[in-house]
């Protein structure tokens, strides 16, 4: 490695995701002179944000007084609660959640609807909860235009102060070392392109590198070993730059790390038809309509998995199976209503903004989504039969795991509940589909209850393979309310900064023990501000 001159400037940021962008931004309105250090190629700048779907968990919204939904920031304080399930040494992961609570809406909605940004009118009720309460009410708010628009927004905004040299992005860059002192920080930092490194002296650091699952040996260790189960395995459906070795930097510094082993994954991964790293996935939104299956086509039980009301309990379960993979099973009508993929790339009409395309698919079903999915992927797989569905389902693995006697009588045991005279229903699946369909935008796209094996020759039978997929670290860097790093003992680093999912969406750990989902993006941007917030206090306060 050769060394090369330094920089200067007020404020280094490790990571160019949607928290370092957000924080850059409030930084550079405050005139500080900005760099922020990006391991990704200039037309990836955002990071994961750019590729997501864009849900936000908001409470007292514009969207939500016009359906009527009374919320408050109580309410989604004692929802938070029941699903995070802290311990009593979660001071500052409590704390966060509730900062989260009482300011999503003057922090994080209001500004983003200062930047233009808009929300389908549709609020969505996720995560309603299981066993333990969730989201009482509806709150999952969806940006028109996804997580690219977002970025896009983002990087307009910052692009007058690129122009004008207040800020420098130094893409393909990796920070390796922060150096604390007394007088100014400095980050060491490696040019991954000519293999130099660059010390950049700052007064403040902020880390915001995001997770540590983008490295599947991390998700693995941390994670999914908690099982116990030789057997089990996951695709990556994280950013494998965030890898989690300036974490472990920081930890050998004293920086505390909390709750590394807590997770927010899914169990309804495929691999990426256009991979572009090892083990790269593709995350599902799975039918609440299918039949969730093992892998010798056994109905998945005693409580049937039904997505929407607990992911945690959904992983856990799927993570103890004797086979790395599920079977969902459904028919064409469910796929074209219920099928979905979580991000930008394969919802084009919300993420190009689309209206007429958009609300053509939530009206008639999207139909072009089942047929790229069924042309790109070998994981997804249609049959005019279930004999000929099981076939093609055991050319997928290492034996005939299915027999397609037993897979017909799994479906049959279903289907029986519908006849012609009267519908006689007795099954939970049943009862969460029924409890969906409840609040109307869950309504469009969720079926109708009906027998998956109706009308077999216009409504074709498909199976999908699925996998756990990593997707964020709900642990991280601890911090306090101002997004300062703290030490082992507690006590505040002077004058270094960590936000969004590095810090595990704020204080190590804000969510606990699982997430009301749409607490990510969300999240970034709140810690983000709060972080500049304080830095600019400081600097004005000298």
């Amino acid at each position: 490695m050769k060394q090369v001159p330094n920089y200067d400037c007020d404020t280094v940021i490790a990571g160019g995701g949607i928290a370092g962008l957000v924080c850059a931004l409030e930084l550079l309105k405050q005139q500080q002179q900005v760099i922020i250090v990006d391991r990704d190629t200039p037309e990836r700048l955002g990071g994961l944000a750019r590729w997501a779907f864009g849900g936000m968990a908001l409470c007292q919204t514009n969207e939500q007084q016009r359906m009527k939904i009374a919320d408050n920031s109580q309410r989604l304080y004692q929802d938070w609660l029941s699903f995070a399930q802290f311990s009593a040494n979660d001071y500052w992961p409590k704390a966060w959640a509730k900062e989260y609570a009482e300011h999503n809406y003057q922090k994080v909605y209001l500004w983003l609807k200062q930047l233009g940004i808009k929300f389908l009118p549709a609020v969505n009720w996720v995560e309603r909860g299981l066993y333990t309460p969730g989201n009482s009410l509806p709150r999952y708010h969806v940006i028109w235009g996804t997580g690219w628009h977002l970025i896009e927004t983002i990087i307009e905004q910052l692009t007058p102060f690129i122009d004008n040299g207040q800020l420098n992005i130094l893409y393909q860059h990796k920070a390796i070392e922060p150096v604390l002192s007394q007088e100014a920080h400095s980050l060491k930092v490696l040019n991954e392109v000519n293999d130099a490194v660059i010390d950049i002296i700052a007064t403040n650091i902020v880390i915001a590198c995001g997770g540590i699952n983008g490295s599947l040996k991390n998700a693995k260790s941390n994670w999914l070993s908690q099982f116990n189960n030789p057997n089990a395995a996951m695709l990556n459906g994280a950013n494998p730059i965030s890898d989690g070795q300036l974490h472990q930097q920081l930890a050998s510094q004293g920086v505390k790390l909390t709750h590394i082993e807590k997770m927010w994954n899914y169990a309804a991964g495929i691999p990426h038809p256009q991979a572009e790293f090892d083990d790269h996935g593709l995350s599902l939104i799975p039918c609440k309509s299918a039949l969730w299956l093992d892998h010798q086509g056994k109905r998945i039980g005693p409580e049937p998995l039904v997505t929407g009301f607990d992911t945690h309990f959904l992983c856990q379960k799927v993570a103890k199976l004797e086979k790395p993979w599920t079977w969902q099973i459904l028919n064409w009508n469910i796929a074209k209503k219920e099928l979905a993929v979580s991000g930008s790339a394969h919802n084009p009409s919300i993420r190009d903004r689309k209206l007429l395309q958009f609300l053509q698919e939530l009206v008639f079903g999207n139909q072009r989504l089942v047929n790229q999915l069924i042309d790109e992927s070998d994981q997804v797989l249609c049959a005019d039969s279930v004999e000929a569905l099981a076939a093609k389902m055991n050319q997928l693995t290492d034996k005939d795991y299915v027999d397609s006697a037993q897979l017909s009588q799994a479906i049959q045991q279903y289907d029986q509940q519908f006849t012609k005279e009267l519908a006689l229903e007795n099954d939970d699946q049943l009862r969460r589909i029924h409890h969906a369909r409840q609040w109307r935008p869950d309504k469009l796209r969720t079926c109708k209850p009906a027998a998956i094996l109706a009308n077999p020759q216009s409504n074709k039978l498909i199976a999908i393979r699925l996998q756990l997929i990593a997707r964020k670290s709900l642990g991280g860097i601890q911090t306090n309310l101002d997004s300062q790093v703290l030490d082992q003992q507690g006590n505040v680093i002077p004058r270094l900064y960590c936000i969004g999912e590095a810090a595990g969406f704020g204080g190590g750990g804000s969510n606990g023990e699982k997430s009301l989902e749409g607490t990510f993006l969300s999240g970034c941007i709140l810690t983000a501000r709060n972080a500049a917030d304080a830095m600019i206090k400081k600097e004005n306060n000298k």
